[in-house]
């Protein structure tokens, strides 16, 4: 009997601090982030355009943009609030990368350059550049052996 009210004790402390989640509020303060965040760029994306460039030249400035401001966001500690308010919204742009590649550069350059910042920069992100190169390797090898075969 003893073990039964261990065992509902603890599904009640479980219960109680288990967060919940609205999952209609989180998506639509995902596409609240998410469209900010956009807006922004479209706007750079204008302003680069108004300024002459052509789209291509505009889209490579709109990004480093982008990625800069998300970096100075974040060693202001105001991204991971936003991030944290947004969820996906941000951490799926290019800025929620970006972040996620300065915040431990920031967290851990007390360590030294090199055992701090050169070892753990890519923690977050290096996992996603590693099976984002191989997966499209992956992808051309497969597209390469398809038109070697006469198929595409």
């Amino acid at each position: 009997m003893d073990k039964q009210k261990q065992q509902q004790a603890y599904e009640n402390y479980v219960k109680k601090k288990t967060p919940v989640h609205n999952l209609p509020m989180n998506m639509a303060k995902a596409f609240v982030a998410g469209g900010l965040i956009c807006t922004v760029g479209q706007a750079i994306l204008n302003y680069c355009g108004k300024l002459g460039l052509d789209q291509d030249m505009s889209g490579g400035w709109t990004s480093m943009v982008l990625v800069v401001l998300s970096v100075i966001l974040t060693g202001f500690n105001i991204y991971p609030r936003i991030a944290k308010w947004g969820g996906a919204g941000t951490l799926v742009p290019i800025t929620g990368f970006a972040n996620s590649v300065a915040a431990p550069a920031i967290e851990y350059k007390k360590e030294g350059q090199v055992m701090g910042i050169g070892c753990k920069i890519f923690t977050i992100a290096g996992p996603v550049i590693l099976y984002g190169i191989f997966t499209s390797w992956v992808l051309g090898f497969g597209y390469w052996l398809l038109k070697i075969s006469g198929m595409i």
